[in-house]
């Protein structure tokens, strides 16, 4: 398997330069994974498939699905494209790199392991602060446009949030400057995470069900069917940040952070 992977990436390298792979190449991936598990979310809903598994009574009309992939298209193109491109010097800068030896797969899931507890980190203060009453109003309410979510409106938001809470995603890549192939596999990983837990739906397979600390669709759901003083479940991914309350406890967290990412400098 190694030497497949290895083999594929020799292709890649061979054929396009860093910039075409770290920009456009990640455009590429981001829309492919994105749209690939969104989509199939709007025709269950729109044909009652597996409707038993399914959060909320209500759907959405086919306009109103119609509207939310056309804005993305334009936010993707105009916002997400171009983020991409002015964030490569940074990434650069922080030691990013594309080329072999590809790194090992300790070094890949402890970094990306260390993404999602910072992502998440991150995410819930962002996310909280954008449900205080102006910010709720005139940016984040763009999101919420839809009380019954489904995949695609995961990246559904005002372009000032996607710059804004984007910043959660990239802080933990742009501090470590990971491989490439790290930073494509926690992109695809992150993007199926937040598709899963807009989807609408809690399958008997849902990592919700597996993993304790996850929150899933169920968890999220429920955020989006409340009024913005009073939804909670402000993380992303896991649930621990939507417990934790008092200062000691938060400073623990922040401890906890700062040895994770020693960890993941330490394992490049």
């Amino acid at each position: 398997m190694a030497s497949i992977v290895e083999s594929a990436w020799t292709y890649l390298i061979t054929h396009f330069n860093d910039f075409q792979l770290a920009c456009l190449g990640s455009f590429f991936l981001h829309e492919s994974v994105f749209f690939l598990s969104g989509l199939p979310f709007i025709f269950f809903e729109r044909a009652g498939w597996l409707s038993k598994y399914k959060i909320q009574i209500k759907n959405n009309t086919p306009a109103a699905q119609e509207k939310c992939i056309t804005k993305l298209l334009l936010y993707h193109f105009c916002v997400n494209l171009p983020v991409m491109i002015l964030s490569y010097p940074v990434f650069k800068f922080m030691g990013m790199r594309s080329s072999l030896p590809l790194p090992s797969w300790k070094v890949i899931s402890t970094q990306i392991f260390f993404y999602f507890i910072l992502e998440d980190f991150v995410f819930y203060w962002g996310h909280r602060i954008l449900h205080t009453k102006w910010l709720y109003k005139h940016v984040h309410s763009v999101h919420h446009e839809y009380a019954t979510p489904f995949g695609l409106t995961s990246e559904y938001a005002h372009p000032a949030e996607i710059l804004f809470l984007g910043f959660a995603t990239i802080v933990g890549p742009a501090i470590t400057g990971p491989h490439l192939i790290t930073l494509w596999l926690w992109m695809v990983l992150r993007v199926l995470e937040t598709v899963e837990a807009h989807c609408g739906y809690h399958f008997p397979w849902s990592l919700s069900n597996f993993l304790p600390l996850y929150g899933g669709a169920d968890f999220h759901d429920y955020h989006h069917r409340l009024l913005y003083t009073k939804s909670g479940n402000y993380s992303s991914t896991f649930v621990y940040m939507d417990c934790i309350r008092d200062g000691a406890e938060f400073q623990v967290t922040g401890a906890f952070l700062l040895v994770l990412l020693i960890d993941a400098s330490e394992v490049q």
